[in-house]
């Protein structure tokens, strides 16, 4: 499966380290914040999107002629939002079970 949005890619992860206790949480400085990440990855599934757009358009005036590479950005773009959709689902599922939880 391949990895439009890079969380794959970008979780550099060491094998070697310590690994922390759940409720110890991530000392500052020591990557981005979830915040960071998914707006970071909000932009980038726009770019694909709007690439995807141009590459259509481009196509639709003559300026260009390579259908596979507009089917392929779409496909790309298609394949980053299915997935950003995934990740709002799951904090949507994680929200509703929080919600739940009784003190």
């Amino acid at each position: 499966m391949s990895d439009p949005l890079g969380f794959i890619s970008s979780a550099r992860v060491n094998p070697v380290a310590p690994v922390r206790p759940a409720g110890g949480g991530a000392a500052p400085g020591e990557g981005p914040s979830f915040k960071d990440a998914l707006i970071e990855n909000i932009k980038r599934v726009d770019q694909l999107q709007q690439q995807a757009n141009r590459s259509m358009e481009d196509i639709a005036t003559g300026k260009r002629d390579d259908l596979e590479g507009v089917i392929l950005a779409t496909q790309q773009a298609d394949s980053a939002f299915r997935m950003l959709q995934a990740v709002r689902n799951r904090v949507m599922e994680a929200y509703d079970e929080l919600k739940q939880t009784r003190v």
